[in-house]
């Protein structure tokens, strides 16, 4: 891997697939910036990362200082400069043993060292400043760290796989529940470690999130409880990392959960994100607040306007800076910790992996539509200025343009993406992609989901944003609600129809793509229109009453929408299977036998209704189903990445185009 690599071939999909990725950075007090890369290996099967020193003064080139062959991930730095991440490199396990993931101190001058290793997979939240690190792993149900790599080795062996469950969640995203036990624990500057929470049940620290307070004394954490009706409700904790006592922090009994708690510099506030459930009337709403660990003062709620929230961390006492999506891109926000007041830092762009110094200097991660995520240096509103870094992208094969449009008296706004070739004589084919969600927005690169591999094909891509994405307050993310289909696809309607209206793009040659809620988008779109010539569905909803049962959200899914035969009117408008009979466009059916948002019987059920009710030779039926049996939600390796983009892309080409059905090749 070369860094000073400069990618700009589009049309060449397998080219694109190798482009090596930034998924974290991290700042030293001093200043050192070190960024986490991450490539395919040879064979596609997946991402490997290393550790890349970056010049925070953006004159020299990158420097990798991790090479082993397992990789290296999640940097962090202490207080003393020295650099932790986690790896499952040689100096783990004993011999013969299965590696194990470790945590390791590489010191700003010498030689990595392992400080701990545990059999269950390890990510780190946070670092005291005397270098202890608060962790968290898994240990098997009925384990606890000092026998747990026995007992996992042990049902290796028997081919056990057996899990009983007592009750909800089973699952999350695409792992299964009950088998083992998040436990939070502390590893010591000396490689000691230490279980905060050795009888903790399998469900409390399920997608826990937590922190170290400065001087090492409290662990504050989420903790998950089970309620009434297949309902869980996420607390915060406290633990004296002395004598292990959990005192409840937080806990929210009309409808909410906290999440995402950390640290001020002196330890005597939080910052907290309070998030209600989704109701008929109303979907989630998160907010940002800061609250003090010790007395009664009522919580500070962060004025964020109409940015959504996705990340922050301390600057200093008096300010916390947060980052989010806003208005179809992003920003970085100072908020005044007394108040809640908000002033913007920068704009322009949707920003990640905040890292403050000892100084003024502010690092993060920089995306867009337009480049992905790359490192940067914050110094003043208008001015981020990129640092040299590897995964670099040239020219691009078109231009990005935001349009807008007023639908029903509000602005619906998105991103259009027109080849360079598109002219009056020769205009372009025309994609509508709608986002997955329904909360979220098309604002930021995608390795998967990446127009500029379609317009390097010849097509224009519009990306709109609207009822119901993120980056516009609350009224945005409850216009629409409770997914209400009709409502985004009206304003979606509403802005491809004045997109094709330009004489550059052909409105006689469409196609519609979406994934998750993009994808239950585009199997009911297909059946209330035969506008498209293609229809592209991935990891989609077909039957809701079945979808809203077997997901691992179905707590929340059943309080929103409730059950069908007390919301009828709903189920039976909305539930894209209803309209089977109206679905005419050749429609391509993608997903992963792992997923478990949504799972994938839904799309079995909906191939098999396409295909038995299909009444004519089944040499001609046009529809098509790709699955991945290794995948989950989204396509994470490399391999199945490349084959999705090149089949989607040919199913486009086929039916829009009237090129060649797709190749058996590709697949094969």
């Amino acid at each position: 891997m070369n860094p000073d690599d400069v990618f700009s071939d589009f049309g060449d999909i397998e080219a694109f697939s190798r482009v090596c990725r930034i998924d974290s950075i991290a700042a030293s007090a001093a200043g050192r910036v070190v960024a986490e890369v991450r490539w395919p290996v040879s064979s596609g099967a997946r991402l490997k990362s290393s550790l890349w020193e970056l010049d925070p003064h953006g004159e020299k080139r990158a420097r990798r200082i991790t090479f082993s062959e397992e990789g290296e991930r999640a940097p962090r730095f202490c207080a003393d400069g020295s650099l932790i991440f986690v790896s499952r490199r040689h100096g783990g396990a004993g011999e013969g043993e299965p590696r194990q993931t470790s945590l390791w101190r590489l010191p700003e001058h010498g030689e990595a060292h392992r400080l701990a290793g545990f059999a269950g997979d390890l990510t780190v939240h946070g670092i005291a400043e005397d270098g202890t690190v608060l962790a968290s792993t898994s240990v098997l149900v009925g384990s606890n760290l000092d026998n747990d790599a026995t007992r996992r080795k042990e049902r290796r062996e028997s081919e056990r796989s057996t899990i009983l469950h007592t009750g909800m969640p089973i699952r999350h995203y695409d792992r299964e529940l009950g088998e083992a036990c998040p436990h939070l624990v502390l590893v010591r500057p000396d490689g000691g470690v230490v279980d905060l929470t050795p009888d903790v049940d399998a469900i409390a620290l399920v997608g826990v999130t937590a922190d170290i307070s400065p001087d090492g004394r409290r662990v504050v954490t989420t903790w998950k409880e089970r309620l009434t009706g297949a309902a869980t409700r996420a607390n915060l904790m406290l633990i004296d990392t002395h004598t292990l006592e959990q005192t409840p922090y937080l806990s929210c009994a009309d409808g909410a959960d906290f999440t995402a708690p950390v640290f001020s510099p002196s330890g005597a506030r939080l910052a907290v994100t309070r998030t209600t459930r989704p109701t008929p009337t109303d979907p989630q709403y998160a907010f940002l607040e800061i609250r003090t660990l010790d007395g009664d003062a009522d919580a500070v709620v962060a004025d964020v306007g109409d940015m959504t929230v996705k990340e922050y961390t301390w600057q200093a006492e008096e300010n916390l800076l947060a980052t989010g999506d806003l208005h179809s891109s992003g920003a970085v926000i100072s908020i005044d910790s007394a108040n809640g007041r908000s002033v913007a830092i920068v704009t322009g762009g949707v920003f990640a992996s905040l890292a403050t110094t000892a100084g003024e200097d502010v690092f993060a991660l920089r995306n867009s539509l337009l480049a992905p995520s790359e490192p940067v240096r914050l110094r003043h509103p208008d001015l981020p200025f990129a640092l040299p870094a590897p995964g670099r992208i040239g020219a691009l094969p078109g231009r990005l343009e935001r349009v807008e449009v007023e639908v029903d008296g509000t602005r619906v706004g998105g991103w259009l993406c027109t080849p360079n070739s598109a002219t009056i004589s020769h205009p372009a084919p025309a994609m509508l992609w709608v986002h997955g969600g329904p909360h979220s927005s098309y604002n930021a690169w995608g390795w998967r989901w990446n127009p500029w591999l379609a317009v390097a094909r010849g097509y224009a891509v519009l990306m709109p944003d609207p009822a119901m994405s993120t980056g516009y307050g609350h009224s945005g993310l409850k216009r629409g609600w409770p997914r209400r289909p009709d409502v985004v696809y009206r304003e979606c309607e509403a802005l491809f129809d004045q997109v094709i209206r330009r004489d550059e793009i052909d409105h006689t040659r469409t196609a519609m793509l979406g994934g998750s809620f993009g994808g239950f988008m585009a199997n009911w779109i297909a059946g209330q229109t035969d506008r498209f010539d293609a229809i592209v569905s991935h990891a989609s909803l077909w039957a809701l009453d079945q979808q809203h049962r077997t997901t691992d959200l179905a707590t929340d899914k059943m309080r929103a929408h409730g059950h069908e035969a007390d919301n009828a009117d709903w189920y039976r408008a909305f539930s894209p299977n209803v309209n089977l009979s109206r679905v005419v466009t050749p429609m391509l059916i993608t997903h992963g036998n792992q997923d478990y948002r949504v799972p994938v019987s839904e799309s079995l059920r909906m191939w098999w209704d396409l295909v038995s009710s299909w009444d004519g030779p089944p040499e001609t039926m046009p529809h098509r189903f790709l699955q991945m049996t290794n995948e989950n939600h989204a396509i994470v390796r490399p391999s199945n990445t490349k084959t999705w983009i090149q089949v989607v892309l040919a199913f486009c080409d086929q039916h829009v185009l009237g090129a060649g059905p797709i190749s058996e090749e590709l697949v094969s």
